[in-house]
């Protein structure tokens, strides 16, 4: 951890406050009320028996040794919720154990979804034997989840989140919330966060908010199939087209539709603004609408699918990234070259090179799509994981080409993210249920907008490309500095005693910085803030 972050970061963690411009700012609304009901009853990892086993102790004798009784395996202890069933819960459990009662069926025959869950884990223990001693079942709101997030419940994960900021974006500030598992992430956003906050912060462009969904038709011939394109895409039909399609919802508007012919079949990709909503379901009812109206017409249609993957959700497409779908977000920041070299610990001519044979070359040759970037989808994952957006949507949203020039004769540094599919919403899914909407809250972007519908969720776009920008910017200069792979050695090997940390014990001292010339200084705090 020490050479990861450098001898400052982690003396700041425990001897001294931070610097004035990475003081936590207040927010307009109190979490305090919001965190209190968020808490978990049960203490993290409460089921989780981590005490190391007893070493094996050994009877010495003059002539041989012999080693004690073998311990025997400590029994895995049983789920503490309920902690007594009731004669009533037993027969249920027998029930969904003999397959007489769906698991599914639980919530609606009960009226109570916490027992349910907790009758469901315990008839899934009984059934195959295993204990889910390590899965939290208290401290979670199983009714905000019935009916549109999860089904057949037992437990959930916890994944823990920390906060990387602030990201200074458009002139505010904004702490950002990711939730991951894996070490350094966090980290390194935070470098860049600083880096770029002490450059006067990054600018973003929205330049376009359209969900799509795409359906498949098909009819008799490939003419009467091309009938139906030009009648879809001729402007004087488009008025009555989306009159069709906008009765659905108060915020979907149809903006465009693009057609693509195979054969007879048929495939129209219809945009559509979605308010501060993700939209699927959105659009997917507009779509629906149309296809009704466009029917009295076309009566020998044959509607194969709502969607016919030419939208394209969840799966690399070249149409998500030249047409976009969601929020197309522009990201840029201009980083000084004092910055680069003291914060970042490289220089401007070795980041662009590097970009340029690693982010646009080297992604060419392997037939990147959409991936001309050093790990966008890294941030992108754990900002929706953190705010309850559709990890699955990664995919598409981690679009990304990383872009970096030289300024001012070299001195300076141009850096840019262009991520045209990303693919967020405020209102909807996951993002009402506790932890994720305290995490929307902390942005600022909590639910709907209700002076300018669609706000939020452009809002949280451009934040997930600030985010990436400072993503990119500070995983290139690590792997400029040639120091990647021993960062994440030591950090995800680091003695756990931060204490010791500071005290230098079992410390290489010649990983403490030394004001060493700037080849010696990459060596140092090649993540930290």
């Amino acid at each position: 951890m020490l050479g990861f972050f450098g001898i400052d970061f982690v003396q700041s963690l425990i001897l001294r406050p931070s610097p004035d411009v990475w003081a936590a700012h207040d927010d307009e609304e109190d979490e305090e009320d919001l965190l209190k009901e968020d808490a978990c009853k049960v203490p993290c990892g409460q089921a989780l028996d981590c005490t190391a086993p007893p070493p094996q102790k050994l009877t010495v004798d003059p002539i041989v040794v012999v080693p004690s009784p073998p311990l025997k395996p400590k029994a895995v202890d049983e789920v503490p919720f309920p902690t007594t069933l009731t004669e009533e819960d037993e027969e249920i459990i027998n029930s969904v154990v003999a397959g007489k009662t769906p698991s599914y069926s639980l919530e609606s025959k009960l009226g109570d979804c916490k027992r349910a869950a907790a009758i469901r884990r315990e008839a899934l223990q009984r059934i195959t034997s295993k204990s889910l001693s390590g899965l939290p079942l208290e401290g979670f709101d199983y009714e905000s989840i019935l009916g549109q997030c999860c089904e057949m419940p037992v437990g959930y994960v916890q994944i823990p989140v920390g906060i990387a900021g602030p990201l200074l974006l458009d002139g505010k500030e904004y702490s950002v919330p990711m939730a991951t598992t894996e070490g350094c992430l966090v980290a390194s956003t935070n470098r860049g966060c600083k880096a770029i906050h002490l450059c006067g912060g990054a600018t973003s462009v929205l330049l376009r908010d359209a969900m799509t969904r795409a359906p498949v038709v098909r009819f008799g011939t490939a003419k009467r199939a091309a009938q139906l394109k030009l009648y879809l895409e001729d402007p004087a039909n488009f008025e009555v087209v989306s009159t069709a399609f906008n009765k659905s919802s108060r915020f979907g508007r149809l903006q465009n539709i693009k057609c693509a012919l195979a054969g007879k079949n048929l495939y129209m990709r219809f945009s559509c603004g979605t308010g501060d909503a993700m939209g699927m379901n959105m659009v997917s009812k507009g779509v629906q609408n149309v296809l009704d109206f466009v029917r009295n017409d076309f009566p020998d249609m044959d509607v194969i699918g709502i969607s016919g993957n030419y939208c394209s959700d969840k799966k690399p497409a070249a149409v998500n990234w030249i047409e976009g779908r969601g929020k197309s977000v522009v990201c840029e920041a201009i980083i000084k070259g004092d910055v680069v070299r003291k914060v970042l610990k490289t220089n401007v001519n070795t980041l662009v090179e590097l970009n340029m044979l690693k982010n646009l070359t080297g992604s060419a040759m392997a037939g990147a799509l959409g991936g001309f970037n050093a790990h966008a989808s890294n941030i992108v994952s754990a900002i929706y994981i953190a705010t309850g957006q559709d990890p699955a949507q990664n995919v598409e949203s981690s679009h990304c080409i990383t872009m970096m020039e030289p300024l001012n004769g070299g001195e300076d540094l141009h850096v840019s993210v262009t991520m045209p599919s990303i693919e967020v919403g405020t209102v909807g899914g996951g993002t009402q249920l506790a932890s994720q909407s305290a995490c929307l809250n902390l942005l600022g972007v909590k639910g709907a907008c209700r002076e300018t519908p669609g706000a939020n969720a452009r809002l949280l776009a451009t934040i997930v490309a600030g985010s990436v920008l400072a993503g990119e910017l500070s995983l290139m200069s690590a792997i400029a500095a040639g120091q990647l792979v021993q960062s994440h050695m030591q950090y995800n090997r680091a003695n756990k005693d931060v204490a010791k940390l500071i005290s230098g014990a079992g410390i290489d001292r010649s990983f403490l910085p030394r004001r060493p010339a700037d080849d010696r200084e990459r060596n140092f705090a090649v993540i930290g803030p």
